[in-house]
Parts: structure tokens; sequence; C-alpha cells
């Protein structure tokens, strides 16, 4: 239903317009706006109305009429004034609210509609059905970006993307849980996923830098039919999860770039630790203090380089020789060696993913 704010709001603009006053009850004969003072009128006469199956009523000064939504009464109407005048704006407020009433209707059916479809939870032939009543375009292509955030401003989130984007251009807002906002994005012909990614970090550095929100978002695949959008909405929220575990220092992720961290993700916790075992066995790099596991990826990110590792850590050539020297001898694994590289890397990661397992346990 529409809120008394937007009632209000609506008849005050038409009061100062006109100077005629008006006043909408519920069907309870509750006031839940007006430009003038209601004392006088009788909760009895309100209720009559109500009962009665006349359309207006004029009683003394007062026009009363009745607003209906789709032929259901919903609100009870009261300009105060006489003549024609008062009647005429009288009719043209009873025509605003109604036409509001099913503008907001549509908002929340949209709304509703929206959650159901990322949620997979209509058939086929419902969504085309509802989406012709609804006006949305079905063969338009779209993508789904959630928008994460940490500090519960999800409603704050939302306003935000709401300046940002417009239902104009056939981007939609919504939300299934508390900490997420969703934005099913709607793309020109010719859109790709670096379209896709700009807005992304925008909408990343916008809302992290002016409105202090410390989000982190993340997008699915580019789908072309309205029923996929279910599809682009599950990538994403896998992409968000993924670059939690693996991909701590990014505040953008993307389904198709989590390369082999996706494929850990949907491994068997079991396989995880039968692969740890094997690699580490009592030496897993749980047990590695901040340093050794900070000159491990600073190295993995310079290509295995000794020289460039060690200039950007501020250590002695010999040092990080030391180090990962040290390294080899509790686990075995001589990381300036490719092969040996790769495998401490994925297994860096798997470690991570189980960390990851535990703080859903507890």
């Amino acid at each position: 239903m529409i809120s008394s704010q937007v009632i209000r709001t609506s008849i005050e603009e038409l009061h100062a317009i006109t100077k005629v006053n008006l006043c909408v009850f519920d069907l309870e004969g509750i006031v839940i706006a007006s430009t003038f003072d209601t004392n006088d009128i009788q909760t009895g006469i309100i209720a009559d109305f109500i009962a009665s199956p006349a359309d207006s009523q004029v009683i003394g000064t007062d026009h009363l009429l009745k607003i209906r939504d789709e032929g259901e009464l919903a609100y009870i109407l009261t300009a105060r004034g006489s003549g024609d005048e008062a009647y005429m704006v009288a009719r043209i407020a009873v025509s605003q609210i109604q036409n509001l009433v099913i503008a907001y209707k549509e908002r929340f059916d949209r709304n509703n509609f929206f959650q159901n479809l990322l949620l997979d939870n209509l058939l086929l032939v419902d969504i085309y059905n509802r989406a012709k009543k609804l006006h949305i375009e079905v063969l338009m292509p779209r993508v789904v970006i959630i928008v994460e955030t940490k500090n519960g401003k999800d409603g704050t989130a939302s306003e935000f993307l709401g300046g940002m984007f417009s239902t104009q251009s056939g981007d939609y807002i919504t939300a299934v849980d508390e900490s997420n906002v969703i934005l099913i994005k709607a793309l020109e012909v010719g859109e790709g996923y670096e379209a896709v990614d700009h807005t992304a970090q925008t909408i990343a550095d916008m809302m992290n830098t002016e409105a202090m929100m410390n989000v982190r978002v993340a997008y699915g695949t580019i789908v072309n039919e309205l029923k996929d959008v279910s599809k682009s909405y599950k990538e994403a929220k896998m992409a968000l999860e993924v670059g939690k575990i693996f991909y701590v220092e990014r505040k953008v992720n993307s389904y198709s770039a989590l390369g082999i961290g996706r494929l850990i993700y949907q491994l068997p916790v079991n396989l995880c630790k039968i692969f740890i075992d094997e690699i580490f066995g009592a030496g897993a790099p749980l047990d590695f203090d901040d340093e050794t596991l900070t000159t491990i990826n600073k190295f993995f990110e310079n290509n295995l380089n000794v020289s460039e590792t060690s200039r950007q850590l501020y250590v002695h050539r010999n040092t990080l020789v030391y180090r990962i020297e040290k390294l080899e001898k509790s686990t075995g694994l001589d990381i300036r060696i490719f092969d040996d590289a790769l495998t401490f890397k994925i297994a860096l990661m798997v470690v991570n993913y189980m960390k990851y397992l535990d703080t859903l346990e507890y």
C-alpha cells in the first residue's frame, strides 16, 4: 500500500495550488493526511459513507469521495469548500491518488517479481506472463551485480544505487537478504564485460570513498533472456564468496575471472584435507608465520623473481634465499621451481578455503 507520506505530499501540493483543503481517511475512519483540522468531522459520517453505495456525497461544505484500487475501496477523501471548485479539486485528488496507488503497486509487484526470479521461484510460463503484465522487456542483455555491505547499511546502499541507476533504462534494484543489494543491470547492444567491469568498479569506488560503506562487489555472466537472470545471480553470489576467500585484496570480483579459486570452491572438503595431508603432512601452512606467508605471496606476485622480490621486501637477496630454503626443508617444496611453486600456490588456496569452511561451522 502507498505510504502516508506520499499521500500527504500529494494533497499538500494540490492545496498549495488550489487553496482547497483536503483530507484522506483510511477505511477505519482514521486520518492519514490532512491540510486542515478534522476534529469537527464525525467518525460516524465517514463510516456511513463507507457503507453507502454512493461514490460521492456532500455534507455541508465537505465533499466526500471514494478512492478505489482496482474496484476495491481503499481510502475516503474529503475536500472542504463550497461550489463546484472544491468538488473538481476533490476529483483531481482522487485521480492522482489512484494513479499513485497503481504506480506503487506496480513498483512493489516488480520488486516481488525480480526477487522470485532471482531465487528460481517462478515457472517459465509465469516469467513471461508476469513480465508482459509489468512491462518488462524479455529479450535484453542483462547482468546481475551484487553489492555486499559489511556495516548493515543495505537501505543506504539501495538509495545510493537508486541515484546511480534508473528503472527507465531497464535497471532494477532489489534485495533478497539483509546484507546484499542486487542490481539487475540492463546493457546496451554491443556492451560487454569491459563495460560491466567499469560499472562495478565505479560502484565500489563511489560507495567506498564517497559513502564510506565498505562494500564488496561481484557480478555474473551476461545473459540475453529474462529467464536466465537467476543464472547470472548465482554466478555473482559465487564470485562474491570466492573473492572473500581467495582474493581478499580485490573489491570487485567477476565470475568469469575467478580462475582456479572457482575450482577449489567446488571441491568436497574431504578431498581438500587429503590433498593438504599429501603435500605437507604435519607441516601444513596453517602453522606458518606472517613473515613467511608474506614472503611467499610476494615471491609469487613477482613471478618467482628473487631479485625483484628482495627489492620489494627491502631484504638482502641472500636473506630471501635463506627463507626459501628454510621453507623447502619444512615442506619438501622448492618454490623457485615452477612445478613446486604451482603446487604450493594451490595448497595455500586450499588452506584458505578450509579456514573459510571452519568459520561457517562456528
